[in-house]
This record gives structure tokens, sequence and C-alpha cells, in this order.
């Protein structure tokens, strides 16, 4: 259960992205800002039986949303990706306006943050997965509450049914919208890693002088 005042005694560190997946540190560029993307969306990753990401793909399939998104799943979890499979995750991520982001064994992914890298905008699954990491009666921030805080300029949404929505709306955004907001999300990325690398610096130090007066 999430405490009153949690956030004053905890910090929260954000996953980031899967370095030990050999994911790269990304440098922005020109036509990772203002090229046409070819892909509204896309999904790689692993489909869990009975899962909100099986869901998803019925929704893909059952609207051919698939036909104008990147989506290339698996069964099975792989803790370490081919440079194959990393170099077309990478690309997907370049060549797509939106990352689908749904919730595996946690909300939080990293692909979140890989998406954020290349400025694609994730499609957040805003739902609690099992456990006690938080409360979603107390507070409707309970899951991914350090992104909301920081105001992450992401898409949320509680149900993959809002999804074919989501996408006729994207239908109708011209380039130059796009390339602004592209902009915007790496802008907001770079803002997010630099606060929380100077918050934590402040507690570490805080936490020493706290502790050399005791």
């Amino acid at each position: 259960m999430t405490a009153p005042g949690l956030n004053m005694d905890v910090f929260q560190w954000p996953l980031g992205v899967a370095t030990y997946r050999n994911f790269p540190v990304v440098e922005a560029s020109w036509s990772m800002l203002h090229n046409e993307r070819p892909y509204l969306c896309n999904f790689l990753g692993t489909i869990y039986e009975n899962s909100s990401r099986q869901a998803l793909m019925n929704i893909l399939k059952q609207d051919e949303i698939d036909k104008l998104c990147w989506v290339s799943v698996r069964e099975q979890w792989q803790p370490q990706e081919t440079n194959e499979s990393l170099k077309n995750y990478q690309k997907a991520l370049l060549q797509s306006d939106l990352t689908l982001c749904p919730v595996g064994v946690n909300t939080e992914c990293y692909r979140i943050y890989e998406a954020c890298s290349y400025g694609s905008v994730p499609v957040v699954e805003d739902v609690m997965t099992a456990g006690s990491c938080g409360n979603t009666s107390v507070s409707h921030n309970a899951p991914l509450q350090l992104l909301k805080s920081m105001g992450a300029p992401f898409i949320f949404i509680k149900n993959w049914k809002e999804l074919p929505v989501v996408l006729e709306k994207e239908k109708t955004i011209i380039l130059q919208e796009k390339i602004q907001r592209r902009k915007m999300l790496l802008h907001w990325y770079q803002h997010f890693k630099t606060e929380l690398k100077m918050r934590f610096t402040n507690i570490l130090e805080s936490s020493f002088l706290m502790n050399n007066k005791g």
C-alpha cells in the first residue's frame, strides 16, 4: 500500500532504457525530428496468455490496424535480443509516430523510455498490475506516479478499446504538428533525466550531511 507522504521518504528512480539488452544512447538527428514516419504505431514484444497484450492484438487485427502499424510478436520472453531483433526494434521506434506500451508484469516498462529516445510518443496502458506497490483508490496517479508528476507528454489509456479512436485522431495530425510534438517529447525526456539526476544528487548530499551531524 502507498502511505501518505511516501515520496518524501522514498526516492523513486525510473527504469530507463534496457542497457542490459544493449539498448544504446540515442542522439537526436534532423531526420529523426523532421522525416515523415511510415507507421502510425508499433508493438514488438511478447504476448502473455490472457493478458491485456492479447486483448491489444485482438483490437489490432479486428480493425486491421496492424496494416498501419509495425507489429511483431513472440510467445516467449527472451532475456537478450539478437543483433537483428535489436536493430528491428530500434527501426520500429524510429519509423513510428506512436509506440504502444501495454503492461507486462509491471505497469512501468523499458519500452516507455526507449520510445522517448526516438521521439515516438508512448501510448501507455494506465492500469495497476497485481501487487501492492500502489493503490488507485487512494490516488489515481498510483500507477506511473513519477511520470505523471513530471508532466509526461504521453497518451494514457485505460483500455485498448480506446486505441482505434486514438489512431483515427493521429491520422488527422499534419507532419508539422508531429515535428513539434517530437521536439517537445525529446525536450521533456532530457529535462526529466536531468531533473531526476539533480534530485538524486541533492538527496544523497542531504543524507550524508545529516549522517555527519548525527
